[in-house]
Order: C-alpha cells, then sequence, then structure tokens
C-alpha cells in the first residue's frame, strides 16, 4: 500500500457509497462524503443515528466504493475498500474532530447530526472492476 491509496481515498470532491449489512444480511448502501483514511489500514467517519450505523452495531463489516469518472467507461478511475470497524465512540476527541471537520465542510447543522465516530480497519483493497490488475492500477 502506499501514500497514492491515502491521497486517492481522501481527494475532494468526491463522493462514495458504503455498503452494510445487518445481522440477518439485509443490505443498506448510502452515499458519503465524511470518510477520512488516516493511513493504509485505518479509516475514520461520523455517522448520525441512521440505518448505517445500526448495521455496524450489529454487523462491523462495510465496503466503500469511490468512483471518479473519465471520458470514457474504460477511463474511470476508482477502488473498493473493505472495512471492519474497530471502535463507535459516542463521546470524546475524535468525535468532537470530525464534528469540526463536517461543520468547516458542510455547516452546522450537518455536524450536529453527528453521534457517533466510527473506526475501522482496512481488511482488503480491490480495484473498482477486476481485470487480473491491483488496485493501484485503478487510481
Amino acid at each position: 500500500m502506499s501514500s497514492k491509496l491515502v491521497e486517492f481515498f481522501n481527494k475532494q470532491p468526491r463522493l462514495g457509497a458504503l455498503a452494510t449489512a445487518d445481522r440477518s444480511g439485509r443490505v443498506n448502501v448510502a452515499y458519503f462524503n465524511s470518510l477520512r483514511m488516516l493511513d493504509e489500514t485505518t479509516v475514520v467517519m461520523g455517522l448520525g443515528k441512521n440505518r448505517t450505523l445500526a448495521n455496524l452495531q450489529e454487523n462491523p463489516h462495510a465496503a466503500f466504493m469511490i468512483l471518479e469518472p473519465g471520458k470514457t467507461l474504460d477511463s474511470w478511475k476508482g477502488i473498493r475498500v473493505y472495512l471492519k470497524m474497530k471502535s463507535c465512540e459516542t463521546q470524546g476527541p475524535l468525535l468532537e474532530e470530525i464534528k469540526g471537520q463536517i461543520e468547516k465542510f458542510a455547516g452546522r447543522q450537518a455536524a450536529s447530526m453527528i453521534q457517533a465516530a466510527v473506526t475501522f480497519q482496512v481488511t482488503e483493497i480491490r480495484p473498482l472492476a477486476d481485470f487480473g490488475q491491483g488496485w493501484e492500477k485503478s487510481i
């Protein structure tokens, strides 16, 4: 892994889709802009009281997909990052830091909705499309 991964993951503006599932396997997917990669193995995000948070509390596994459009379909860039929740904090410095960052980019109302700071461990990284290439060629 490399700093190229962290740079691509954190690039703004960008939008990604986070997929989670509850304990029975019922899937939810939602778009988020607030996930931030601290290093090649750690991702953090802020969450309100929503289906994504409820699912993670029942099943810690998730997948985040980032797409960057290109002029043609084969020039699109992106990655799929598989995650496992390590912690979910409802108070403390990480939550306050995330709220502050969200307030700066999305406003006070958006920041006030954040109820939890979630930390994930990166478990796998895959390219946008699996054509026998590594993820590095996808970004």
